[in-house]
């Protein structure tokens, strides 16, 4: 890094590790919220007379709402001050979640969870980008980005323990009520302990056109694919949402390129860094999503596993992320260029994937699922962890906000879109198989009952097939586009590079 830059980085905030643990905390409750509710969705549904038709709304409100307004909220949290907004966005999801715990029929609980996923966008991205502005120093930054990579990874797995817990001894209404204490401690404590640098915010004005398309856009393309998971892919509907989605967010690219303060800074996106890290990330996703889908219903549906047993059995994953993430991550990021823990991180997840295409109905949890889990979790919190950083990596303090709203776009769409397509295709192939098997299932008896749980599993792993390619094409991307190197040895996006001299301002130190 020059002198220059040096001497313009702002002096580290003394209060920062307090303040990671309070940042910290709140985006566990985000990721906890991701998976909790649907531990407790059948208990809900039943109390307040949800129909089956009906019932995928209280997981696509929240998801609508949440990958909706990312980036709005992240434009926000750079116009009031990351602060602020992490502030605000606590409140309203603590309100939001009492809402939902108290909720008597299903207009009030699909409306608490719109507004908790309304909240859940402007707290993610002010989370984020509180770190990326408090953490200057390279070695810190590692740390801290490994604490906060673990918490983002295995956050959702915590959540089916928790979720579990909650549904099989209190009830499901605890597993919104839950949410409240941590929002008020993370709360206080981030309006105590937290102080962004001087000169951080973006006080643009805001770029309306930008927020209705993008917003919109975004909602229609999720739409699309969680319709398409129960609908099917060739719904009148479903089209129309993915149609509308390419040119709501095609008008939004070019609406983007002409006013004079864009929403999402056409510079934040293009990087090749950001770029990378946003698609690879994304592909990564689809992979976990999926994942998390087809193991709690084997090990619910042909195993035999209570909720509070299958959460547990996710254990060597956080385990595997937690590792990952603070210790392999961590300890080599400041070592290593970025695309050498990320590149060899998703293919270690491939591996433990492709050990689960071997799923049959007799496997062994301790030899083949407990395995395959520390591999996934040991890759995937490797990857996560620098990722996480270099999506900030470089960026005008400034947009801060706007790029960390990028990575969870990335990470939501690519959930959104792992549920549904990996879902679809194990459909097909255990309805390819059931009708192979036709004449035996016909027969009735345990026969029958065996070919069921045979063609399930069946669909799981050809599905968990794809997610291997998908983790691969996410190991591809990251070799070929990221080319920074390790942080604090300067790079493509460090001090005096293009970027920086477009402009004309201070980047954050690495």
């Amino acid at each position: 890094m020059s002198k220059t830059a040096a001497t313009l980085a702002p002096a580290a905030d003394p209060s920062r590790w307090k303040a990671l643990v309070f940042i910290a905390l709140a985006q566990l409750m985000v990721v906890l919220d991701a998976t909790i509710v649907n531990i407790a969705l059948p208990s809900a549904q039943t109390d307040l007379g949800i129909s089956d038709g009906n019932r995928q709304w209280v997981i696509t409100a929240y998801a609508l709402a949440f990958g909706g307004l990312l980036l709005f909220g992240g434009r926000i949290a750079d116009k009031w001050g990351r602060r602020n907004a992490f502030v605000v966005g606590l409140i309203g999801f603590a309100l939001a979640s009492a809402l939902g715990g108290a909720a008597n029929g299903e207009a009030m609980m699909l409306g608490a969870r719109a507004l908790q996923g309304a909240f859940g966008a402007l707290l993610a991205p002010a989370a984020l980008s509180l770190l990326a502005v408090m953490f200057t120093d390279a070695k810190e930054r590692a740390k801290a980005f490994g604490i906060y990579g673990a918490i983002a990874g295995g956050g959702g797995a915590v959540g089916l323990i928790l979720g579990g817990f909650l549904t099989e001894y209190l009830n499901w209404r605890w597993t919104f009520f839950v949410n409240i204490p941590f929002a008020i401690v993370a709360a206080v404590g981030a309006w105590m302990v937290i102080r962004e640098p001087a000169g951080s915010r973006n006080r643009a004005p805001l770029d309306i056109p930008g927020v209705v398309l993008s917003t919109t856009g975004l909602v229609a393309l999720v739409y699309g694919f969680t319709r398409a998971e129960s609908a099917g892919w060739s719904d009148g509907l479903t089209v129309t949402m993915f149609v509308a989605s390419v040119l709501l967010l095609a008008a939004f690219v070019l609406v983007e390129s002409k006013v004079k303060s864009p929403l999402l800074p056409l510079r934040v996106l293009l990087e090749r860094n950001r770029g990378g890290v946003y698609l690879s990330l994304g592909l990564a996703v689809i992979s976990m999503f999926g994942l998390f889908l087809f193991l709690t219903y084997y090990l619910q549906v042909v195993k035999g596993f209570s909720p509070v047993k299958t959460g547990f059995a996710f254990l060597p994953m956080i385990a595997g992320m937690i590792t990952g993430s603070t210790q392999v991550g961590a300890r080599l990021m400041t070592r290593v260029p970025p695309r050498l823990l990320m590149g060899p991180g998703f293919l270690v997840a491939a591996l433990g994937m492709l050990l689960l295409t071997q799923l049959e109905v007799g496997s062994s949890y301790p030899a083949l699922i407990l395995p395959a889990q520390l591999l996934l979790g040991l890759g995937m919190g490797t990857a996560f962890m620098p990722a996480m950083s270099l999506a900030t990596h470089g960026v005008n303090p400034a947009d801060a906000g706007v790029a960390s709203a990028m990575v969870n776009t990335s990470q939501q769409v690519g959930g959104a879109i792992g549920t549904a397509l990996l879902n679809t295709i194990a459909a097909s192939a255990t309805t390819a198989y059931l009708t192979d098997h036709a004449a035996e299932a016909a027969a009735g008896g345990p026969a029958a009952q065996l070919i069921q749980a045979q063609a399930m599993v069946e669909g799981y792993a050809s599905a968990i097939w794809w997610a291997v390619g998908i983790l691969v094409a996410s190991s591809a991307i990251a070799l070929t586009l990221i080319n920074t190197g390790r942080p604090g040895a300067g790079g493509p996006v460090a001090a005096g590079s293009p970027e920086e001299a477009e402009l004309k301002v201070p980047v954050i130190a690495h």
